[in-house]
């Protein structure tokens, strides 16, 4: 029993569920919404490819854990230093065993992308799922330790996990589209536009918490010689840089949440006000102030939790009319 909570810590579940949750509500929310369809989609539509989506939902899961595990089995030395109460390998978890998961679950994503690209046609499900498996080995073994490198890497991961429903979403709906007498005209923009929209703020968030983790890091990283961002331009620049990207981010939101409110939707502005405009704004002060580990630590969580909180309001599609 022990063993099996230490690998559910080790392959990070809360993250898994995460991606399982983002990827769900899109596929089921997004597309169904009548606000796409305007007023020509009067009933349930009958998707033919959501078996497809389990095959790459499955996909996104065994993947995203390989690539914990991997990254785990590479970072022993500085996690002993960093945290030292959290090291899960050779106390619970052999490290040949985590290679050994790391392979089988990287085997089980590619066979489940191939099942979800052959049963859409989508043969860019497969390929882009491959090309992340590769990225995970290499962010762990190099780019983690180059100049923002490993911080790109990760943040277009992550926005992978919303770019791929493209094309599972897209020829899933385009026969019953059309059957329904919907011009895909009128579907493709609003999808597209959708994606890049939570794609670009899951993208910008993670680029933030990364450089976050970074100054969480900077004593076991350094004593490893990795050349993140606090080590090679300093704490200053590095705060800089995140308070950059957080204004951004929540200038972004506001420009949403008025569009949102002219039109008519004001519980949807004041939730994107309320609980991801004002705390991005409240990070800023915390992430001054901050100096110590349990600092950073704090702002990271706080940003994870924004960054549900975003993903959550894809719950809103379900009521726009």
């Amino acid at each position: 029993m022990r063993t099996i909570t230490a690998f559910f810590k080790l392959i990070r579940w809360p993250n898994l569920l995460f991606i399982a949750v983002s990827q769900c509500l899109f596929f089921f929310l997004i597309p169904s919404s009548s606000a796409f369809f305007l007023s020509k989609f009067s009933g349930p539509m009958e998707l033919s490819s959501t078996t497809a989506f389990y095959w790459m939902l499955s996909a996104s899961l065994t993947i995203a854990a390989a690539g914990y595990i991997i990254n785990d089995y590479f970072d022993l030395r500085i996690d002993m230093l960093n945290k030292p109460g959290k090291i899960i390998l050779e106390k619970k978890i052999k490290r040949r065993w985590a290679i050994i998961f790391h392979l089988l679950l990287s085997l089980i994503g590619i066979i489940c992308s191939f099942m979800a690209s052959k049963l859409t046609g989508q043969w860019l499900i497969l390929v882009g799922n491959t090309i992340c498996v590769f990225l995970l080995w290499f962010y762990s073994t190099h780019f983690k330790r180059m100049l923002l490198t490993g911080n790109i890497v990760i943040a277009l991961l992550i926005a992978w996990v919303f770019v791929v429903m493209y094309f599972l979403i897209y020829p899933s709906y385009a026969t019953s589209l059309s059957h329904a007498g919907i011009s895909m005209s009128v579907f493709k923009p609003f999808l597209f536009k959708t994606i890049i929209s939570y794609a670009g703020f899951a993208f910008i968030l993670t680029l933030v918490r990364e450089v976050i983790k970074d100054l969480e890091d900077m004593h076991g990283d350094a004593t490893y010689q990795c050349k993140t961002m606090p080590i090679v331009w300093g704490v200053p620049v590095s705060k800089i840089y995140a308070a950059v990207w957080i204004l951004v981010c929540a200038a972004s939101v506001c420009i949403i949440g008025l569009y949102l409110f002219m039109q008519g939707w004001w519980l949807a502005s004041l939730y994107l006000f309320i609980l991801i405009a004002i705390p991005l704004l409240l990070s800023l002060r915390k992430l001054r102030l901050a100096s110590q580990t349990k600092d950073y630590h704090l702002i990271s969580r706080e940003l994870k939790m924004i960054m549900l909180a975003g993903i959550l309001t894809m719950i809103f599609f379900k009521f726009i009319q």
